[in-house]
């Protein structure tokens, strides 16, 4: 007698393809990561003077910096190498994401999908190039010039290199606002009236997150909050030119 609570094999081969196809394409990604932490790991000593080298400028004279914990001076540039072998494979990744989601788009789809990933990888780099080169100076001066007269300001390398990379990961995420914006009015999800009407609420919950994610201070919770807010007012605009309504009973062919 047959089983029958076995998936015939015309449905359970499809999901075994994607699988497969998934499993391939996160060993690319991550054997492309490899190489290039390889390749980027006898310099990780110069990486790590180099994205510190806001702090160090502003450091007093005969200042320098510290490592608190024993492995240290080994984990720290090994971590930044990593990560910096992560930002740096980001246009590889994006484009193996799009090679495995494709199949399932539509051709309009599609022609905005290019244009989309292409924007999300130059506005990811815009957000790091803005914290490297604006945040980080701002917020380093404001810390070195804060402190208590006669304290020494001896940062720990560890705690430097955190604080670096959590403002990275917020800029950077932070600036792909629009691509987010505009993807959701795509899908379906929202639309740019109702994100209209909810402009004010937006606004505040900008400064939310800035409190959360940056240090304590005025200052750099404005300077997160405000280009998420104007990020998001740009991806209203661009959104108005892609939201396009779907007429009752209108379908789309995915092989047009």
């Amino acid at each position: 007698m047959s089983d029958n609570t076995q998936s015939p094999p015309e449905l359970t081969q499809p999901l075994v393809h994607h699988l497969i196809e998934l499993r391939n394409r996160l060993l690319k990604a991550m054997i492309f990561i490899v190489v290039v932490f390889l390749c980027l790991y006898s310099f990780s000593n110069e990486l790590y003077l180099l994205i510190s080298k806001p702090l160090e400028t502003l450091l007093p004279a005969g200042s320098s910096m510290i490592a608190t914990g024993v492995a240290s001076p080994f984990l720290v540039p090994f971590k930044l190498t990593l990560v910096s072998a992560v930002f740096i494979t980001i246009p590889f990744l994006l484009h193996q994401v799009w090679g495995f989601m494709a199949p399932a788009l539509y051709k309009r789809e599609k022609r905005l999908a290019i244009p989309l990933l292409v924007s999300s990888v130059v506005l990811f780099y815009l957000g790091l190039a803005f914290a490297y080169f604006v945040v980080l100076p701002l917020v380093f001066g404001f810390f070195t010039a804060i402190g208590p007269e006669g304290v020494n300001f001896l940062p720990d390398i560890n705690n430097i290199l955190n604080f670096i990379l959590k403002l990275f990961f917020a800029f950077g995420i932070a600036f792909e606002i629009p691509v987010a914006t505009i993807l959701m009015i795509i899908a379906g999800i929202t639309t740019v009236k109702s994100l209209s009407s909810k402009r004010p609420t937006i606004f505040v919950g900008c400064f939310v997150v800035g409190m959360f994610v940056t240090p304590p201070d005025v200052i750099s919770q404005s300077i997160l909050a405000v280009p998420m807010y104007l990020l998001f007012e740009i991806g209203i605009f661009f959104g108005r030119l892609v939201e396009r309504p779907i007429e009752p009973g209108e379908t789309e062919d995915k092989n047009k």
